[in-house]
């Protein structure tokens, strides 16, 4: 299996229209990629305007296949508009 961490910065007072777009996409990832188990945005409690989406998938395959999904990109531009610089993403392979 392999995880993700992906940091999200969002513009001040960008986080109610980002939060909108990205339930949206993750109910698309949930109910079209057989190969993702977990895909779930967080907020960060310490640090406003940051986010966190936490991402299993059940192998590379799935995870390519997120990536080129339609949803993913057409989604993944609307978010683009309301964050505050790239995505930091973190590739985890899961252990036993």
């Amino acid at each position: 299996m392999i995880g993700i961490v992906a940091t999200l910065k969002v513009q001040d007072g960008k986080g109610p229209d980002f939060e909108a777009v990205f339930l949206e996409l993750a109910a698309k990832v949930r109910a079209n990629e057989p190969g993702n188990i977990f895909y779930q945005l967080t907020r960060s409690r310490a640090e406003v305007g940051t986010y966190k989406v936490l991402e299993l998938y059940k192998h590379q395959d799935a995870l390519a296949a997120h990536g080129a999904s339609d949803h993913f990109k057409d989604l993944g531009r609307k978010m683009g508009a309301f964050l505050a610089g790239r995505p930091d993403v973190e590739y985890l392979d899961a252990v036993g």
